[in-house]
């Protein structure tokens, strides 16, 4: 009876344990997923033929403009910073040099005459007797002709007039315009050495003590080449006086030349060398160097003014050393004339300021002092009042009409 129960026992669990496995394949088992839905594909459009086989296109939906979206505010505007107009000097044409003295010879006349004048009236007189010529003699000394021309010149009128007997207001003009013509030296070379060479530009150096119009000088200087159609480079060696660098520059400016200059203070000799140098590698037709207002008294800036001489020489010798003198200092001019020329070998001078003294024998006094031409004179503060001195020109506006 056991084993029967035994029996049925382990059939029951068998039963079931086959029923668990059953139920728990079916479980695990998913059905699989729906086909997907036909896709809903649109024909392209037709593509155009030619005789029978042309096919008439489908219509096909197409948004109007209305439904097109539009981005909202319409085009950005991009405003752009406002560009800066860069203010481009004017260049200024200066005169032309031929016959500027001739211009200028009534301002000249105006504040010289008063020597021609002099002369002529006292030769005038019926009788030329000594205290005439002691009169006439002053007159030549009070203009600073000096001492020896002087006496020349008043010896030469002596003769002549003697020969010549009756005198005329003509003939007596004829005869102190011959005079003073052969005294100021007409024979004399008056050119401004500026040509260049072959590989140089032309190289001009102008000295004198301040006070004198040096710088101003230069920078008219530079104008009278430009019209003469020269191409310029100024250097602005006078690096302790304020200002000096800025005047020049502006100068240069005006004309279209260029400036070479140097922190204030500096060694004027480098910045010498720099204008050389520079004005050799522009193809520049002259550099125009202005050295500082040396006090011919101070030997130290005397031997720094040699110095400066001696390194622009390293680029190439010089071709010009102008000396700038104020034609109303006298005998100081000369003394400031002989000092320069033992230290830089002047070649030419300068005469400022004649338009406000009746001392226009310097010429004279200084073309006898140093042997050299006057070549320029200065007669006024204006930009084209530096002229080439014409000596014929200049006795002229002496003796007056």
């Amino acid at each position: 009876m056991e084993i029967v129960i035994l029996a049925v026992v382990i059939a029951v669990v068998v039963i079931g344990a086959l029923g668990g496995l059953v139920v728990g394949s079916r479980r695990k088992k998913q059905l699989p997923p729906p086909p997907p839905a036909t896709p809903d594909i649109t024909a392209p459009p037709a593509e155009p033929h030619v005789g029978e086989e042309a096919e008439t296109p489908r219509d096909e939906p197409r948004r109007t403009i209305e439904e097109v979206d539009l981005p909202d505010g319409g085009t950005a505007t991009v405003e752009e910073p406002p560009v800066e107009e860069l203010e481009i000097p004017q260049l200024e044409v200066p005169e032309p040099t031929a016959g500027r003295l001739v211009r200028l010879r009534a301002r000249l006349s105006r504040s010289q005459n008063a020597l021609g004048k002099g002369l002529l009236t006292l030769l005038s007189r019926e009788h030329l007797d000594e205290d005439t010529w002691e009169e006439i003699e002053d007159t030549l000394l009070t203009a600073d002709v000096g001492v020896q021309p002087t006496q020349e010149l008043v010896e030469r009128l002596r003769e002549r007039v003697k020969v010549l007997g009756t005198r005329t207001p003509e003939e007596l003009r004829t005869l102190l315009r011959e005079e003073l013509i052969t005294l100021v030296g007409p024979d004399m070379d008056r050119e401004v050495k500026t040509e260049p060479a072959a590989s140089k530009p032309g190289i001009v150096m102008v000295v004198g003590v301040n006070g004198t119009g040096k710088t101003t000088t230069t920078g008219k200087l530079a104008r009278v080449l430009v019209a003469d159609g020269r191409s310029v480079v100024l250097g602005a060696a006078d690096t302790f006086r304020a200002a000096a660098a800025d005047q020049l520059q502006t100068w240069g400016e005006r004309v279209g030349a260029h400036t070479v200059r140097g922190p204030e203070g500096g060694d004027p000799a480098s910045v010498a060398f720099d204008a050389v140098k520079e004005g050799k590698e522009m193809g520049s037709d002259v550099v125009l160097i202005d050295t500082a207002g040396r006090l011919h008294t101070k030997t130290g800036l005397m031997d720094e003014l040699g110095k400066v001489k001696r390194v622009v020489e390293k680029h190439a010798p010089l071709d010009e050393v102008l000396l700038v003198l104020d034609a109303t200092t006298g005998q100081n001019g000369l003394i400031q004339a002989r000092v320069f020329a033992e230290v830089v070998d002047v070649s030419g001078i300068v005469l400022t300021k004649l338009d406000g003294t009746a001392k226009g024998g310097i010429v004279v006094a200084v073309q006898r002092e140093l042997g050299v031409p006057v070549k320029l004179i200065g007669l006024g503060e204006g930009a084209d009042d530096l002229a080439p001195f014409e000596p014929a020109a200049f006795v002229d506006a002496l003796i007056g009409e």
